[in-house]
């Protein structure tokens, strides 16, 4: 124990040193490093004058009626369906004339139907969003004249448009037939894997950009912490032989690290957590039920090195923002090996991953803020769904021709909503 003693008190030293840079500060002076190459040049695109969006006028019952009965879904992290909806209908990109429009939007609010204890239920999201499908195929022309292909929607839940939380599930229900054409703009990515499909735009969760600016601490404080995480380990009630939350992997870092001096671990969550991650050199974003949390939103605004522990996972905005440059992957079979695979990392390595989580844009494209601002997330949507135009003369119809079946799927879903 002596030896971990010294490198511990080595890395507390070390981390000390590197937030001395000056890596943590949302919208202050900073040592920052440009994203070179295409990565930054796309992420600082405007997509204002490149694409038009027609946002569909739904009866209220389908989101503000929710939204109303419930107003906890303006923060908890599927909330970027909401913004999305309110962004859009005064951005510059919105146009009132569907004939002229490049993208259509159905903003119907899927996640908004809570427990006491906060949680979405996914199961009725599928009939809600056939019902508002089946509204705009009788309403409009133009889903008819693509089947959707023309059209993006918004699907935030833990494995999107397969409407349940966990895996085994989502994969058994696949993605709703009808969205099978459509462009989803979903929080869950994960390579090779039903509930995703090609297209796709992947974002991240919602996190309360007012909220964490609140907690910014000053900015030379030094990074006494090493490893930090602060979550469930094991799901007891949802998964009670253990092993299947996870796929084991938060369990792994409890069982191989609750000892360990330099991982500071735990399932309470206080009072000073964004604190806490200002403090922190690398925080832990394992996967859940999902392979994706708002713990990773969390540690770029903080400036804390994601460790991403997701197999297969498809990160928001790939093609602009360099994942590999500012965090660290980690297979989940080889969770009993990181302390080896942290402290093994050269500090100048270190220092340029939070060098570049300092850049300014880094931090904007992964936050829905209220007013937007150039290169948010919102943004970064519209980069995307302009980087897929024009669309292919092959996605229009012949009149009378039908590709989707309207009857597929369980038998529950084909019930009215």
């Amino acid at each position: 124990m002596e030896i971990w003693k010294w490198v511990f008190v080595g890395v507390l030293w070390y981390a000390g040193y590197v937030s001395s840079t000056g890596a943590v500060e949302l919208g202050r002076s900073q040592n920052t490093e440009r994203i070179s190459g295409s990565a930054g040049d796309v992420l600082e695109d405007d997509p204002v004058g490149r694409l038009k969006v027609f946002v569909y006028e739904l009866p209220s019952k389908y989101n503000k009626k929710i939204l109303k009965k419930d107003p906890r879904c303006l923060n908890h992290m599927f909330a970027a369906e909401i913004f999305m909806h309110r962004f859009l209908l005064s951005s510059p990109v919105r146009t009132l004339n569907p004939d002229e429009a490049d993208w259509f939007y159905t903003p119907v609010y899927t996640t908004c139907d809570l427990t006491a204890n906060g949680l979405p239920l996914p199961f009725k999201s599928p009939r809600m969003m056939r019902s508002a499908i089946q509204l705009i195929s009788s309403n409009w022309p133009y889903w008819n004249k693509t089947e959707g292909a023309d059209h993006f929607f918004v699907v935030p839940h833990d494995f999107g448009a397969c409407f349940h939380y966990q895996e085994e599930k989502a994969v058994e229900r696949g993605i709703l037939p009808l969205l099978q054409r459509a462009t989803l703009v979903q929080t869950f990515g994960q390579r090779n894997h039903v509930c995703l499909k090609d297209g796709s735009i992947t974002i991240p969760p919602y996190a309360p950009p007012q909220k964490m600016q609140t907690h910014l601490i000053p900015e030379k404080t030094p990074r006494s912490i090493f490893v930090y995480f602060r979550g469930l380990f094991y799901d007891v009630g949802n998964d009670p032989e253990g092993g299947y939350y996870a796929r084991g992997a938060r369990a792994a870092v409890w069982e191989n690290f609750k000892d360990n001096p330099l991982f500071d671990i735990s399932t309470e969550h206080p009072a000073t957590y964004y604190e806490d991650m200002q403090r922190a050199v690398f925080c832990l974003c394992p996967l859940g039920w999902a392979p994706w949390s708002p713990r990773l939103v969390e540690a770029v605004i903080f400036g804390c090195i994601p460790v991403i522990i997701a197999d297969d996972i498809v990160l928001p905005f790939a093609d602009a923002i360099p994942w590999e440059d500012i965090g660290v992957y980690v297979d989940e079979e080889d969770v009993p090996n990181l302390d080896t695979i942290l402290t093994s990392i050269p500090p100048e390595v270190i220092l340029r991953k939070q060098r570049l989580l300092a850049n300014p844009s880094m931090k904007q494209a992964m936050l829905f803020p209220q007013p937007a601002q150039p290169g948010d997330a919102f943004h970064q949507v519209l980069n995307g769904l302009a980087r897929k135009l024009p669309h292919d003369r092959s996605v229009y119809l012949k009149p009378g021709e039908k590709i989707l079946n309207w009857t597929a799927g369980p038998v529950g879903d084909l019930k009215p909503w």
